[in-house]
């Protein structure tokens, strides 16, 4: 199979902080026993980057908390 290259997986997500998230997290549920949304013949966090690339996996962004009091940091 062919190598896996960031610019590959950077054309499914938006930044390679999202990327590098997004493959550790997927890495860790495939050795938790997930199992693998493509061929498995590689290391876990090779297949989470296939994973990526194919458009199997995606990032979700988390919701935004209300930035009211916590942000301000008004203790009233």
């Amino acid at each position: 199979m062919a190598r896996i290259t960031v610019e590959d997986c950077l054309k499914k997500v938006e930044s390679r902080f999202e990327l590098v998230m997004l493959a550790a997290r997927r890495a860790k549920m495939i050795m938790k026993g997930a199992s693998p949304l493509v061929e498995a013949d590689n290391r876990p966090i090779v297949m989470a980057l296939r994973e990526v690339a194919a458009g199997k996996v995606n990032f979700k962004h988390p919701e935004n908390k209300e930035k009211g009091n916590e942000a301000s940091g008004d203790d009233s």
